[in-house]
């Protein structure tokens, strides 16, 4: 920098206001002033103080900012009066970046800056000189302290705190409306010069947006920005310092405006005629279809409701808005009948739900479109004239009278014929049954209102062309009384009559009962089957009788049982009566007419024998045939006293229970030891489960050597068993798990013996041993017998 140029900086810092502030900055001595000594100026406290002249010399009081020199930058000049030039000063700096930031030259004072200095870092320093004696160290000036300013340039660009700015203006807005402001901030020192003021211009987004170039605020600038035809628009912003002029610094930012939907387009439907179809069958509530108006906005501006404003289908079908995807869905309100109608057209209007009333200039938000709805034919099960049937039918009818008659129909154009039948299931006793081709329903068993008043009955149509078609439909029957039971006693009467009974006296009550029902209510009437001159019968009117005595007195030791015939009657048509008997007992009575004992008690008594002889001598009969009966158990179930020889004596036995042999007694015949060493077969031992009645001589039998078949000791030991006496009386079977040869007697099943023409000859049977001498004698004399 040459000295014109640093003259010139420090002329226009002079000359500025805002430089020349008492409060930083000190004032400079013109010229080099002598300290005055001896000056004395009184005190209050008659002290005299003196004061000392002392003076200091600055050369500069500012600082430039990015200072790009190679050497240090000289700041300023410290100077005391005291200072003679010979170097017995020292120069002190302290403060803000003393000694690291700022040095001085403690002989001359010179004051530099060490490095480049940012004023967006720090704008002054606030620093502290002192002058001493270089020898004494003692200050020969006071302290005193003076501010440092860095001058700014415009080293700084202006800068936005968002890279990316989001904003939304509705769409058709007017123009001049605002988006949304952006600034911008510069860190150069807004009090000097034009660093710092901002200037905003629009770089993209144009001829849709402006912005202010003083606020940064965009604005609309076109008319009626459609949403439909354009959502996004991107805006750059630049923010340029110096006011905007040449060789100013800038910064950009994009933002990002969106326009939001307003209620400008009316829903449309896509076509003017829409055509659906239906089953005839489809229930009451079945959706159908749908219709949709579409709707260039968006949201709730886009909602559309639906309704039915005409049409001769008003009646049978219904609209509803299905809010999720803005359709009108159809559904079927009455039930449809092909054969009654096959077309319906209704008119169908859809209108937004939410207007902007700034829009009605651009007409109706509403459109309406003509729905035609086809009716389509399906096989539909036959249908009864009525809901339920109700039959009333007298009990008394004849098997096979007819009761009633359901009828139906197929609804179907082509009319199939029905072919009707009773559901069994609510018919189980099949007391009713129905004519398949015309429906008539029949008794086919009596009825019986007593037993069942009334029969659910389920009658079935179905097509016969289409069994699979068919309808159920109730049928009551209801069975009508008709009067054919007779009155009986109401309960069982045990009647009795004292023996000093007088005539005319009461000893019993009756009353009937009638399972028939009546309309008119029960009736019913007491009489006596004949004249009897003991008792009488005295109607009482109200389904009751009174029984009376016409003698006096009665003798139970002649007569202990009476029997009277009543003779009860109805009231209805046709009449039905019954005879009941009551049985009046004779008994002895107190003067109360308390009964105390009757006839039967005294017949069943002989005279002079007393209850407890009674009692005694049935004790005596139960106690004899409980000792019969245990003597004929005992008897029958006596067994032969098992003979157990020794506990220890455990053989290998094997025992078969699945057979009607001897069971677990029957171990004689079981032991294998035989079978596996034919050479160890003992003699034959008698049985030690039972007791022998006669002893035989045993029966040696020949040792068998060891290489004998297994066949021929099996069959040995068959023979032996077969001939012996001694062998137990019941069958066993011992199984060796060896098969032999087939039996010579072959099969002995009878489903073969009907393909012989002549009779059977059984002496074969002879020859196959003992075991089938009995089958020999029983079928080897039939021909004698049968001879003869």
């Amino acid at each position: 920098m040459t000295i014109y140029q640093f003259l010139l900086l420090f002329l226009l810092w002079v000359c500025l206001p805002h430089f020349c502030s008492p409060e930083i900055m000190f004032r400079r001595t013109s010229m080099p002033q002598k300290r005055i000594l001896g000056a004395r100026i009184p005190r209050s406290d008659g002290k005299i103080l003196h004061r000392q002249k002392r003076g200091w010399m600055w050369n500069q009081f500012f600082l430039l900012e990015e200072y790009t020199g190679s050497d240090y930058q000289y700041v300023g000049k410290l100077h005391s009066d005291q200072d003679k030039g010979d170097g017995s000063l020292k120069y002190i700096l302290s403060g803000d970046g003393a000694g690291t930031l700022f040095i001085i030259d403690e002989k001359t004072g010179d004051i530099h800056a060490t490095r480049r200095i940012d004023r967006e870092e720090k704008a002054f320093y606030t620093l502290r000189a002192q002058a001493i004696n270089r020898r004494t160290l003692r200050p020969v000036e006071p302290e005193s302290e003076f501010v440092i300013k860095i001058h700014d340039i415009n080293d700084n660009e202006p800068t936005f705190p968002e890279e990316i700015y989001t904003a939304s203006v509705p769409e058709m807005s007017v123009v001049g409306t605002s988006v949304v402001q952006v600034t911008a901030t510069d860190a150069d020192d807004p009090s000097y010069g034009n660093s710092a003021r901002v200037i905003y211009s629009i770089l993209q987004g144009q001829p849709y947006f402006s912005v202010e170039p003083e606020t940064g605020i965009i604005r609309t600038a076109l008319p009626n920005m459609n949403r439909e035809n354009r959502e996004q628009y991107q805006v750059v912003i630049q923010a340029k310092d110096m006011g905007g002029q040449m060789g100013g610094l800038s910064g950009t930012t994009t933002v990002n405006i969106t326009l939001t939907d307003v209620n400008d387009n009316p829903p449309r439907f896509p076509q003017n005629t829409i055509h659906l179809r239906v089953l005839e069958s489809s229930p009451v509530g079945t959706s159908i279809g749908s219709v949709k108006a579409t709707d260039a906005d968006t949201g709730k501006n886009a909602e559309v409701e639906y309704r039915i404003i005409d049409g001769d289908g008003i009646d049978m079908f219904d609209i509803r808005t299905e809010k999720d995807t803005q359709e009108g869905i159809i559904t079927v309100k009455k039930p449809l009948d092909y054969e009654s109608r096959r077309l319906y057209t209704l008119k169908v209007e859809a209108e937004n739900t939410h207007v902007d009333p700034r829009f009605y200039y651009l007409g109706p938000f509403k459109d309406t479109a003509i729905v035609k709805i086809s009716i389509e034919d399906v096989d539909e099960p036959p249908v009864f004239s009525r809901s339920s049937y109700l039959f009333e039918v007298h009990e008394d009818i004849e098997v096979g009278t007819i009761i009633g008659t359901v009828m139906a129909r197929d609804p179907d154009s082509t009319s199939s014929p029905i072919r009707f039948s009773l559901d069994r299931h609510t018919d189980l006793d099949r007391i009713f049954n129905i004519h398949s081709g015309n429906g008539s329903l029949y008794t086919s068993k009596p009825l019986d209102r007593e037993l069942s008043q009334w029969h659910n009955l389920t009658v079935i149509a179905a097509e016969i062309n289409n069994p699979k078609e068919m309808t159920r439909v109730a049928v009551f029957v209801r069975i009508l009384d008709v009067n054919d039971n007779a009155p009986q006693f109401a309960v069982f009467y045990d009647t009795f009559v004292c023996e000093n009974a007088r005539p005319g006296q009461l000893i019993q009550t009756i009353s009937a009962v009638d399972k028939d029902d009546p309309l008119g209510g029960q009736k019913f009437f007491f009489s006596l089957a004949a004249v009897n001159p003991n008792f009488t019968v005295q109607d009482n009117e109200d389904n009751t009788a009174r029984i009376l005595t016409r003698k006096n007195g009665f003798s139970r030791h002649e007569i202990s049982t009476y029997l009277l015939p009543v003779v009860i009657s109805d009231n209805d048509y046709p009449i039905q009566s019954s005879t009941g008997t009551l049985t009046i007992r004779v008994c002895a009575c107190d003067s109360q007419g308390n009964m105390q004992s009757c006839s039967a008690e005294a017949l069943l008594l002989p005279a002079g024998l007393s209850t407890g002889a009674l009692v005694a001598i049935l004790l005596c009969i139960i106690i004899l045939l409980v000792i019969v009966v245990l003597f004929a158990a005992l008897k029958r179930q006596r067994k032969k006293e098992p003979l157990i020889l020794s506990k220890e004596d455990i053989r290998d036995n094997i025992v078969s229970y699945n057979d009607e042999g001897g069971g677990e007694e029957d171990t004689q015949a079981f032991d294998i030891g035989t079978l596996r060493n034919p050479a160890a077969i003992e003699e034959k031992k008698l049985r030690r489960d039972i007791i022998p009645e006669t002893l035989f001589i045993p029966r040696r039998t020949p040792t068998a050597p060891d290489n004998t078949d297994v066949r021929d000791f099996i069959n040995e030991r068959l023979k032996e068993h077969d001939l012996d006496p001694t062998a137990p009386p019941y069958d066993s079977l011992a199984t060796y798990a060896y098969e032999g040869n087939d039996s010579i007697a072959e099969s002995l099943s009878s489903l073969e013996s009907g393909t012989t023409d002549g009779d059977q000859n059984y002496d074969y049977l002879r020859e196959w041993g003992p075991r089938f001498n009995k089958l020999a004698e029983m079928y080897g004399g039939g021909e004698s017998d049968k001879d003869s």
